[in-house]
Protein backbone atom coordinates (compact mmCIF):
# COMPACT_ATOMS: atom_id res chain seq x y z
CA UNK A 1 0.00 0.00 0.00
CA UNK A 2 1.53 3.04 -0.95
CA UNK A 3 0.95 6.32 1.05
CA UNK A 4 -0.89 9.59 -0.29
CA UNK A 5 -0.44 13.25 2.13
CA UNK A 6 -3.19 15.63 1.23
CA UNK A 7 -3.44 18.78 2.82
CA UNK A 8 -6.17 21.70 3.04
CA UNK A 9 -6.19 25.10 4.51
CA UNK A 10 -7.92 26.61 7.31
CA UNK A 11 -10.28 29.54 7.09
CA UNK A 12 -8.38 32.70 5.40
CA UNK A 13 -9.96 36.09 4.18
CA UNK A 14 -13.65 36.79 4.53
CA UNK A 15 -14.45 32.99 4.69
CA UNK A 16 -15.58 31.23 8.26
CA UNK A 17 -14.90 27.89 6.89
CA UNK A 18 -12.35 26.26 4.31
CA UNK A 19 -13.97 23.13 2.70
CA UNK A 20 -10.48 21.76 2.01
CA UNK A 21 -10.58 21.67 5.33
CA UNK A 22 -13.33 19.92 5.87
CA UNK A 23 -11.89 17.49 2.50
CA UNK A 24 -8.76 16.76 3.83
CA UNK A 25 -10.08 15.62 7.56
CA UNK A 26 -13.05 13.42 5.80
CA UNK A 27 -11.00 11.46 3.65
CA UNK A 28 -8.08 10.88 6.57
CA UNK A 29 -7.17 7.27 6.96
CA UNK A 30 -9.19 5.96 4.10
CA UNK A 31 -7.70 3.69 1.66
CA UNK A 32 -8.10 5.29 -1.95
CA UNK A 33 -7.07 2.90 -4.33
CA UNK A 34 -4.02 2.40 -4.23
CA UNK A 35 -3.24 4.42 -1.62
CA UNK A 36 -3.49 5.25 2.16
CA UNK A 37 -4.53 9.22 2.84
CA UNK A 38 -3.06 10.88 5.40
CA UNK A 39 -4.53 14.71 5.74
CA UNK A 40 -2.39 17.75 6.85
CA UNK A 41 -4.19 21.16 7.28
CA UNK A 42 -1.62 23.89 6.66
CA UNK A 43 -1.86 27.30 8.02
CA UNK A 44 -2.76 30.31 5.63
CA UNK A 45 1.09 31.72 6.09
CA UNK A 46 2.99 32.94 3.46
CA UNK A 47 6.52 31.91 5.71
CA UNK A 48 4.66 28.56 7.86
CA UNK A 49 2.60 27.06 5.07
CA UNK A 50 5.57 26.04 3.39
CA UNK A 51 8.23 24.86 6.52
CA UNK A 52 4.71 22.63 7.77
CA UNK A 53 4.34 21.09 4.57
CA UNK A 54 7.86 19.74 4.03
CA UNK A 55 7.65 19.27 7.66
CA UNK A 56 4.69 16.85 6.72
CA UNK A 57 6.63 14.98 4.02
CA UNK A 58 9.57 14.06 6.10
CA UNK A 59 7.06 12.93 8.78
CA UNK A 60 4.71 10.97 6.31
CA UNK A 61 7.39 10.35 3.93
CA UNK A 62 4.40 9.98 1.26
CA UNK A 63 4.85 8.39 -2.62
CA UNK A 64 2.10 11.46 -3.79
CA UNK A 65 1.07 14.71 -2.25
CA UNK A 66 -1.36 16.55 -3.68
CA UNK A 67 -2.55 19.53 -1.99
CA UNK A 68 -6.18 21.40 -2.10
CA UNK A 69 -7.07 25.00 -2.36
CA UNK A 70 -9.95 26.86 -2.62
CA UNK A 71 -10.20 29.01 -6.09
CA UNK A 72 -13.91 30.75 -4.67
CA UNK A 73 -15.60 31.84 -7.96
CA UNK A 74 -14.62 28.70 -10.38
CA UNK A 75 -16.93 26.53 -11.18
CA UNK A 76 -15.19 23.49 -11.94
CA UNK A 77 -12.29 21.34 -9.98
CA UNK A 78 -9.07 22.49 -11.54
CA UNK A 79 -5.56 20.28 -11.30
CA UNK A 80 -3.16 22.79 -11.72
CA UNK A 81 -0.39 22.78 -14.73
CA UNK A 82 2.31 24.86 -13.04
CA UNK A 83 3.27 26.64 -9.74
CA UNK A 84 5.53 30.16 -10.46
CA UNK A 85 8.30 31.32 -8.11
CA UNK A 86 6.23 34.51 -6.89
CA UNK A 87 4.62 35.41 -3.82
CA UNK A 88 1.80 38.60 -4.53
CA UNK A 89 -1.67 38.83 -3.26
CA UNK A 90 -3.95 39.50 -0.28
CA UNK A 91 -2.80 39.47 3.39
CA UNK A 92 -1.98 36.05 4.48
CA UNK A 93 -4.04 35.08 8.27
CA UNK A 94 -0.89 36.63 10.32
CA UNK A 95 -1.28 40.06 8.14
CA UNK A 96 1.84 40.13 6.02
CA UNK A 97 1.04 41.24 2.20
CA UNK A 98 3.65 40.55 -0.18
CA UNK A 99 4.13 42.22 -3.94
CA UNK A 100 6.13 40.76 -6.42
CA UNK A 101 8.30 38.58 -3.97
CA UNK A 102 10.04 35.62 -5.11
CA UNK A 103 9.31 32.24 -3.20
CA UNK A 104 13.02 31.08 -3.66
CA UNK A 105 15.48 33.35 -4.39
CA UNK A 106 18.16 30.95 -5.85
CA UNK A 107 14.72 28.47 -7.39
CA UNK A 108 13.54 27.92 -10.84
CA UNK A 109 10.99 30.26 -12.56
CA UNK A 110 8.25 27.86 -12.26
CA UNK A 111 7.68 23.73 -11.54
CA UNK A 112 4.94 22.03 -13.52
CA UNK A 113 3.32 19.08 -12.45
CA UNK A 114 4.17 15.73 -11.36
CA UNK A 115 0.42 14.67 -11.60
CA UNK A 116 -1.92 12.79 -14.14
CA UNK A 117 -3.52 16.10 -14.35
CA UNK A 118 -4.79 15.25 -17.77
CA UNK A 119 -5.89 11.72 -16.64
CA UNK A 120 -7.88 13.75 -13.53
CA UNK A 121 -10.36 15.58 -15.66
CA UNK A 122 -10.83 12.84 -17.59
CA UNK A 123 -11.85 10.77 -14.68
CA UNK A 124 -14.04 13.70 -13.66
CA UNK A 125 -15.57 14.35 -16.38
CA UNK A 126 -16.59 10.81 -17.09
CA UNK A 127 -18.05 10.58 -13.87
CA UNK A 128 -20.26 14.25 -14.34
CA UNK A 129 -17.84 15.90 -12.15
CA UNK A 130 -16.91 19.42 -14.48
CA UNK A 131 -13.19 19.97 -14.27
CA UNK A 132 -10.18 21.43 -16.85
CA UNK A 133 -6.98 21.77 -16.40
CA UNK A 134 -5.67 25.25 -14.97
CA UNK A 135 -2.65 27.31 -16.10
CA UNK A 136 -2.08 29.81 -12.94
CA UNK A 137 -2.29 28.59 -9.63
CA UNK A 138 -2.11 32.24 -8.83
CA UNK A 139 0.45 33.75 -6.98
CA UNK A 140 -1.46 33.24 -3.44
CA UNK A 141 -0.79 30.24 -0.92
CA UNK A 142 -2.02 27.61 -2.98
CA UNK A 143 1.03 28.78 -5.80
CA UNK A 144 2.80 28.74 -3.05
CA UNK A 145 2.75 25.19 -1.39
CA UNK A 146 2.87 23.44 -4.42
CA UNK A 147 6.16 25.24 -5.42
CA UNK A 148 7.53 24.38 -2.10
CA UNK A 149 6.47 21.18 -2.72
CA UNK A 150 8.10 20.69 -5.85
CA UNK A 151 11.29 22.53 -5.01
CA UNK A 152 11.58 20.29 -1.71
CA UNK A 153 11.51 17.18 -4.41
CA UNK A 154 13.95 18.35 -6.83
CA UNK A 155 16.59 19.30 -3.61
CA UNK A 156 15.95 16.32 -2.06
CA UNK A 157 16.43 13.78 -5.00
CA UNK A 158 13.41 11.79 -4.19
CA UNK A 159 10.50 10.39 -6.85
CA UNK A 160 7.56 11.76 -5.11
CA UNK A 161 5.24 13.17 -7.34
CA UNK A 162 3.17 16.50 -6.68
CA UNK A 163 0.72 18.62 -7.21
CA UNK A 164 -2.33 21.24 -6.71
CA UNK A 165 -5.47 20.90 -7.23
CA UNK A 166 -8.59 23.92 -7.10
CA UNK A 167 -11.86 23.29 -5.72
CA UNK A 168 -14.88 25.82 -6.21
CA UNK A 169 -16.57 26.95 -3.29
CA UNK A 170 -18.90 24.85 -1.14
CA UNK A 171 -22.63 25.58 -0.57
CA UNK A 172 -21.85 26.68 3.23
CA UNK A 173 -19.85 29.27 1.79
CA UNK A 174 -22.71 29.95 -0.97
CA UNK A 175 -24.92 30.77 1.64
CA UNK A 176 -23.34 34.05 2.37
CA UNK A 177 -22.79 34.90 -1.19
CA UNK A 178 -25.92 33.59 -3.37
CA UNK A 179 -23.99 34.54 -6.52
CA UNK A 180 -20.76 32.12 -5.74
CA UNK A 181 -20.73 29.64 -7.56
CA UNK A 182 -21.12 26.41 -5.31
CA UNK A 183 -20.76 22.27 -5.04
CA UNK A 184 -22.18 20.00 -2.55
CA UNK A 185 -19.85 19.20 0.70
CA UNK A 186 -20.02 15.78 -0.63
CA UNK A 187 -19.60 15.86 -4.32
CA UNK A 188 -16.09 17.89 -3.08
CA UNK A 189 -15.26 15.24 -1.45
CA UNK A 190 -16.14 12.33 -3.90
CA UNK A 191 -14.44 14.09 -6.61
CA UNK A 192 -11.38 14.70 -4.92
CA UNK A 193 -11.58 10.68 -4.00
CA UNK A 194 -11.97 9.90 -7.79
CA UNK A 195 -8.73 11.43 -8.73
CA UNK A 196 -7.09 9.46 -6.10
CA UNK A 197 -8.35 6.31 -7.26
CA UNK A 198 -6.58 7.40 -10.91
CA UNK A 199 -2.99 7.16 -9.46
CA UNK A 200 -1.25 4.08 -10.26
Amino acid sequence: MKTLLLTGFVPFLDNPINPTEVIVKALDGQTLGHYQVVSRVLPVDFSESAVKLEQYMDEVEPDVVISLGLAAGRTKITPERIAINCRDGAADNQGVKLQDAPIAEDGPAGYFSTLPIRAFVDALNEANYPATISNTAGTYLCNNVMYAALRKIERDGTKIRAGFVHIPASHELAVQNPKLPSWSSRDLEEAIATIIKVLD
